[in-house]
């Protein structure tokens, strides 16, 4: 794995990433063309298009990168059927994928025609946290997935992601729309990637090194971890926390009778939400990541912070 990028202490840029959408080449509602307007419109930065076992390029535009992807099946533990999203790869999958490969010959795969592997929707596919291992070649999960939770209710996947941290295995997390129907199910879950330049090769970088953070709502402005504590200033939220590992943590919660533990707001919007917050961190823990909640109930995850 490539060596892990501090997003927000590296110089560049923000681009806001849809990574998980399908068009008519597939089993999504748009063409290629119309998919591409679809995002722009909805002023995102970036669009990588992952039809199912398939390439599907489309021409960027003068607002909207557009990186050819993928979405491969593979066979996970016990023969589960896994998804896998390989961005940016150059060559079209749909004969390697007819061998039905696993986890990690699906991966030397993505790795090998250029392109940056994550495991897709794990807890709509079915697999058990304890019972996933991600190997070299997968440089994290989707760690929120809005068509599964629109569909079942199932795309929040931070327990297994909670699990692969804490056993010590490097993982990053991204949320993505996984859209099929257009309106009905974008625009609900992006990446914020850090970038020196706008380009496809910058994009794959910031995957592949972690330098980004994944949303559905809340915005963070600065990060720092120092003298034993994380400081945030972000977007007005409900509830910051920094999830480390079991039993483990820090929280402060907005409002009168706010709950905190092992933290403290340090400024508030006028309607009492969280603008900036510091939370101490816990003894002994392997790692660290932050968790953003806003009044809507959308959230923020960053990174691991340590590990």
């Amino acid at each position: 794995m490539a060596a892990a990028g501090d997003p927000f202490v590296d110089a560049g840029m923000w681009l806001r990433c849809a990574l998980h959408a399908h068009t008519t080449r597939s089993d999504g509602e748009l063409e290629p063309d119309e998919l591409v307007r679809h995002y722009e419109a909805a002023e995102f930065d970036v669009l990588a298009i992952t039809d199912h076992w398939i390439r599907t390029e489309a021409d960027s535009t003068d607002r909207l990168l557009v990186i050819p992807s993928s979405e491969l099946s593979c066979r996970l533990p016990d023969e589960a059927d896994g998804h896998l999203l390989a961005f940016g790869i150059d060559e079209d999958p749909l004969e390697f994928v007819r061998a039905r490969p696993d986890l990690a010959a699906a991966a030397a795969w993505v790795d090998e025609h250029g392109g940056v592997a994550y495991l897709a929707h794990p807890y709509w596919t079915g697999v058990s946290p304890g019972g996933l291992s991600l190997g070299d070649g997968v440089a994290g999960l989707e760690v929120y997935n809005a068509g599964c939770e629109l569909e079942t209710g199932r795309g929040l996947s931070t327990v297994h992601w909670d699990d692969l941290l804490e056993r010590g295995l490097h993982c990053f997390g991204i949320a993505a729309d996984d859209s099929h129907h257009g309106d009905l199910d974008s625009r609900f879950a992006w990446v914020w990637a850090r970038v020196a330049e706008r380009s496809q090769a910058a994009v794959l970088q910031a995957l592949a090194t972690g330098s980004f953070y994944s949303s559905t709502g809340p915005v963070v402005h600065e990060l720092r971890v120092d003298d034993g504590a994380v400081e945030v200033r972000c977007s007005p939220c409900r509830r910051v926390t920094l999830c480390t590992r079991r039993q483990r943590g820090s929280s402060v919660s907005a409002g009168p009778s706010g709950y905190r533990h092992r933290g403290e707001i340090l400024s508030e919007s006028d309607a009492g939400e969280i603008t900036a917050a510091r939370l101490q961190i816990p003894p002994r823990v392997p790692f660290g990541r932050l968790e953003l909640v806003d009044e809507y109930g959308r959230k923020a995850w960053t990174n691991p912070l340590w590990q």
